[in-house]
């Protein structure tokens, strides 16, 4: 999971100076609108909203597309509401995935989705079909600030935490679910620098793949990454296996 996030984000990173951009804010858009249909329109009040907030600052979202969405979430504009819906399947050579998207027309979601799948050798299943495979978690990314990985690690043991994986630029910090906001405020206090905070998946047992498959696994997961209707993709694939140049 920690490879992932390292590709995912780095991947992100660069989308501040391409032509992704735009694909970037609508994703950052859709994230805060959720955050705010769910609860206050005060970020302060509403602790998945400041960190949506917060990850849109981060990539330089404009202020006014910060407000139009939470405005959004919060039904003052008219617009079509925004669902949050999971897809779950298989994509090639047996790799589990579950994707969490976020649409305003859930009919051309999902055949857009069954049509990736499809393309990359997949096939879009059921609800359960493969979350059985995963556990809920919370997840915490977090800056090691040229932290050691025994240094960042005894800085991340705070109570609620059930796991830590370190890597030099993006370690991962796993809690129960209920400890997630908890957790992300302890880690605060002792000076760890969360630069993502939600409520994902873990699988249970990772799959490896070399070679093509891999190469197949990660374009199929790239592929999944940039709909613009996806918001984020848990797989099972061991990113361990995954060779550094991948993430350039």
């Amino acid at each position: 999971m920690s490879g992932h996030s390292k590709w995912h984000n780095i991947k992100l990173k660069k989308g501040k100076v391409d032509a992704q951009r735009g694909a970037l804010f609508t994703k950052l858009s859709k994230e805060i609108v959720l955050a705010s249909k769910g609860g206050s329109p005060d970020p302060e009040a509403n602790y998945r909203l400041k960190m949506a907030v917060e990850k849109a600052r981060e990539f330089n979202m404009p202020a006014d597309n910060i407000k139009r969405a939470i405005a959004r979430g919060s039904g003052q504009t008219g617009e079509r509401e925004i669902e949050e819906i999971r897809y779950e399947g298989y994509g090639p050579h047996g790799l589990a995935v579950v994707a969490d998207a976020a649409t305003d027309n859930r009919n051309r979601t999902a055949g857009e989705l069954r049509f990736l799948f499809s393309k990359h050798e997949g096939n879009l299943g059921e609800t359960g079909s493969v979350a059985w495979m995963f556990d809920a978690v919370g997840v915490l990314e977090a800056d090691p600030a040229e932290r050691s990985e025994d240094e960042f690690t005894e800085a991340a043991l705070v109570d609620g935490v059930d796991d830590v994986e370190f890597d030099a630029e993006i370690a991962t910090v796993y809690t129960d679910p209920t400890a997630l906001a908890s957790v992300r405020d302890a880690l605060g206090d002792r000076k760890v620098r969360i630069s993502d905070a939600y409520l994902g998946m873990r699988p249970k047992n990772k799959l490896q793949l070399e070679g093509a498959a891999l190469t197949a696994a990660l374009a199929f997961l790239e592929a999944l990454e940039e709909h613009e209707d996806v918001v984020r993709v848990f797989s099972n694939l061991d990113f361990s296996q995954v060779p550094e140049g991948a993430f350039a």
